[in-house]
């Protein structure tokens, strides 16, 4: 069937557009001028701007600059727009003006149009609603824009990001609490050292975590506050006193996240800063992730010509010319993640820096990347868990027997005997391939008794106490 379209005009002039869409003139002509790749803008900005427009005719029709119709029907479509509907009249690319004007426009069109259908009216009458006057009073896409990116960060963060990391560490205290008492030996610069548990190898990994949520956390501190009410530059022109503290006020009650006004709109409209820093806090989290899996990786080598401490599930076949082989493909997976968000990261920073003046023109760039940053950190965390550190268990039998024959466990004797006579039984051991005890007594530098005494892996896991020869 041949498409039909309709014409709709703006301040160029009329623009053909398909007949049944919502979208208007102006996003059509960004489908035109901008259809760079095959990045779309994220759907979570919908949803973002839907809570902005909602609240803006909220607050539009309390100060009687809306009428109770237009608002009510401005207010109905954007709950649609929240209830997932309207997908498809949203297809702009990423790449386009760096204020993000075009999507603004789009959500504005749409929610427009929507009313007309609501209405009885044609679609592009912009009758009752028009989507400057109406759907966009007291706003601009230079703060409603960063608004939106604020608002759709930090409900990413808080709804699946930080949720999926609380599992995560509540998974992997389950296993440090299982092996609290398996002692191994630990490695520093990948040789032998002294030994520690497995359950405070993996409580470094859950503090770790730990120190990334809280500073996540932190960081939506400043996420929390919105530049909406500072329309073009920044003075509020073309606002009521007091639009921008009732806007943020209502998007606070819709979502239940502490959002506020900006004291400063200057600040968040010129550069984002605050998205910046979640930003950091996203790689920081992503760099502690990418450590996590080489760890268990190197740990789970083998699984006989290893390390083969750990041993990971077998998911799916590791080779398609090897029989039998199995892969940490959960860990090089998230390890990718990792980069991938580090990456995004470098992206945000020179987006960020690359302001002019009173507004910042890289807003698609900067929030596209912190979005998917927040999505593969999410899904990648809950992978993770659920396909690797759930199902992942101690060799037992491998860890003892590195433990029983490990040269660190000399370091015990240093105190007793001075480390030049430790680091001879550890040279004489290797060389000789004897076990620590049967060189010292070679080299007659410690009695048996006292060997036995002193040389315990359990008396090494920890400071020693007062009167304790180690």
């Amino acid at each position: 069937m041949k498409e039909t379209f309709r014409e709709e005009r703006d301040s160029l002039g009329p623009v053909q557009v398909p007949g049944e869409r919502l979208w208007g003139a102006q996003t059509q002509r960004s489908l035109r001028f901008f259809s760079i790749g095959e990045d779309r803008m994220p759907k979570e900005m919908i949803r973002a701007y839907a809570l902005v427009k909602k609240a803006a005719a909220i607050t539009n029709e309390r100060s009687g600059r809306l009428e109770h119709r237009q608002a009510e029907l401005i207010v109905r479509a954007c709950d649609e727009l929240l209830d997932g509907r309207h997908q498809q009249d949203f297809p702009l690319f990423v790449w386009m003006t760096g204020s993000g004007t075009q999507f603004n426009m789009n959500v504005n069109e749409v929610i427009s149009n929507r009313c007309c259908q609501l209405s009885g009216t044609a679609l592009g009458s912009k009758q009752p609603v028009h989507p400057n006057d109406h759907v966009n009073m007291g706003q601009s896409t230079n703060d409603s824009f960063p608004t939106a990116m604020h608002i759709a960060a930090a409900l990413g963060v808080r709804e699946s990001l930080l949720p999926s990391f609380l599992k995560l560490r509540e998974s992997l205290q389950r296993k440090a609490d299982q092996w609290a008492d398996l002692i191994k030996i630990g490695r520093t610069h990948l040789q032998d050292a002294t030994p520690l548990t497995l359950g405070q190898e993996i409580s470094g990994y859950i503090d770790m975590l730990t120190d990334n949520i809280n500073r996540l956390e932190s960081s939506l501190t400043g996420v929390m506050r919105l530049c909406i009410g500072g329309t073009a530059v920044g003075t509020g022109i073309n606002t009521d006193q007091g639009f921008a503290e009732a806007v943020a006020t209502e998007i606070a009650e819709m979502t239940g996240q502490p959002f506020c006004s900006a004291t400063n709109k200057f600040a968040l409209q010129g550069a984002h800063d605050d998205l910046a820093w979640l930003s950091a806090g996203l790689a920081n989290l992503a760099g502690s992730v990418l450590k996590i899996a080489n760890d268990i990786r190197l740990l789970s080598c083998g699984p006989r010509a290893g390390l083969n401490e750990l041993q990971l599930p077998a998911n799916e076949p590791g080779s398609s010319i090897m029989p039998g082989k199995v892969n940490p493909t959960q860990c090089e997976a998230i390890a990718m993640v990792a980069m991938q968000v580090i990456a995004n990261d470098h992206a945000v920073q020179m987006g960020n820096a690359g302001g002019h003046l009173q507004m910042n023109a890289s807003k698609p760039l900067i929030i596209f990347n912190i979005l998917k940053s927040i999505k593969l950190l999410t899904d990648g965390g809950n992978n993770f868990r659920q396909f690797l550190v759930d199902g992942m268990d101690a060799n037992v039998e491998q860890i003892n027997r590195y433990v029983e024959r490990s040269l660190m466990l000399v370091t015990a004797l240093s105190p007793v005997i001075g480390y030049e006579n430790a680091s001879a039984i550890a040279h004489h051991a290797h060389a000789h391939d004897l076990t620590l005890k049967q060189a010292a007594l070679e080299l007659e530098l410690v009695s048996e008794d006292d060997f036995d005494r002193i040389v315990d892996p359990r008396r090494m896991i920890h400071p020693s106490r007062p009167g304790q020869d180690a």
